[in-house]
């Protein structure tokens, strides 16, 4: 017995990959051991993130960083900064905005659920644009220019949501939030890897961006980054710090936040709630030291390795085996592509009996609707490939 089943939970095969709601990556030994280690000491949380800030600047070529409780806490934080900069009467207002700025402009097609995030701080999202090639009404998408003729008197900033194929590019839309003199916070939680990322999203111009710390990173899954511009980063760093101290006292670390802008100490910002412990702090530097030299670089051989040995072991099943492309130096993926004729079954109701069944298995179900399950292999182990594979064979033979 271990400690789920000690509390009646049951361990499962997860092959979706680092997703929340399973779990997130798995932490590394030398990131479990740090966390450990971390537990056994007290230190200031403000100094403790002045020093991740010194290196998350070093690593993402940003004046400054912060570890947060996830990327979506990083959003809401960065847009809470966006906000109330250094005003402590507006941090003490937030998400109440009413009588501010606090427009952000977004390209309509990048509306998502995880912008939710930024209107929790008290942001309107302005929706510029269409996307006439999904519309099946033309063949333009978001452009530049309709951004800036989003911009208003009300208008604090721009939100971008990163993607390879993001429209309009990165490029224009910084240029449009420098001759507007606007902050521009990306949201780039799940653009790791290319590792190159880490570093050009900011030298591309953007003024905060927001990391995932528990996905391609492997930190602790409730943790994120914001980095960028030192300004807005430690406006972020007092709206989430507990800031229960006597500002004669109070000594933050001057690479994170700049007591002489201060009049006095804020009460305890919108971010409390979202507050990250001293082992997630230190974890998840160590990994970020990892991703960023590389080290998880040696698995992906490894990991290519199981898809193919899933792959042969499935050839006698009605299925096909694809290798979509992934990012450099992203994890192998391996799509199997179900013949629901032959086998008798929907390709949602195998992915019902694979979780149903035991043990569980939860594949990638992104392409269900193309009767493809899809099988990322950042968790799989040689024993967890056999289970896999016995329990795919199970469920994919026909009635």
């Amino acid at each position: 017995m271990g400690v789920y089943e000690d509390l009646g939970v049951s361990p499962i095969i997860n092959v979706s990959g680092s997703v929340t709601r399973l779990g997130g990556a798995p932490l590394t030994a030398r990131g479990l051991a740090a966390f450990c280690e971390a537990a056994v000491d007290c230190v200031p949380l403000d100094q403790l993130q002045g020093a991740a800030s010194r290196k998350i600047a070093a690593l993402t070529g940003a004046e400054a960083g912060l570890v947060t409780s996830g990327a979506a806490a990083a959003l809401t934080l960065g847009a809470a900064a966006i906000l109330a900069g250094h005003d402590l009467g507006r941090m003490e207002r937030l998400p109440d905005t009413a009588g501010m700025r606090r427009e952000f402009i977004i390209a309509r097609e990048q509306r998502n659920g995880y912008d939710h995030a930024v209107r929790a701080a008290g942001a309107v999202l302005i929706e510029a644009g269409f996307h006439e090639l999904v519309a099946g009404a033309g063949v333009r998408r978001c452009e530049a220019w309709e951004l800036e003729a989003a911009i208003g008197p009300g208008t604090a900033g721009i939100l971008y949501v990163h993607d390879l194929h993001g429209r309009p590019p990165l490029a224009e839309v910084v240029d449009v939030a420098r001759r507007h003199n606007l902050p521009l916070l990306v949201d780039a939680a799940g653009e790791l890897p290319p590792r190159e990322n880490l570093r050009a999203i900011v030298a591309a111009g953007a003024d905060l961006v927001a990391f995932s710390g528990g996905k391609a990173i492997r930190g602790p899954q409730a943790t994120g980054i914001l980095c960028g511009r030192r300004e807005w980063v430690g406006s972020a760093a007092l709206q989430m710090l507990d800031m229960d101290d006597h500002f004669e006292l109070w000594e933050p670390p001057l690479e994170l936040i700049d007591k002489t802008r201060l009049r006095g100490l804020p009460r305890h910002g919108i971010g409390r709630s979202m507050k990250v412990s001293k082992e997630q702090i230190v974890a998840l530097l160590v990994a970020l030291d990892d991703f960023a030299a590389g080290v998880y670089d040696r698995d992906l051989p490894v990991f290519d390795g199981y898809l193919r040995e899933i792959e042969a072991a499935l050839r006698e099943s009605p299925v096909e085996c694809h290798w979509p492309a992934v990012a450099a130096g992203g994890v192998p993926l391996l799509e199997i592509a179900i013949d629901e004729r032959r086998l008798g079954r929907h390709a949602v109701e195998v992915c019902r009996r694979l979780r149903r069944g035991h043990p569980s298995v939860h594949v990638g179900h992104g392409k269900l609707q193309e009767a493809r399950l899809v099988i990322h292999p950042l968790h799989l182990t040689a024993d967890r490939v056999a289970q896999l594979i016995e329990r795919l064979r199970a469920e994919l033979s026909p009635n």
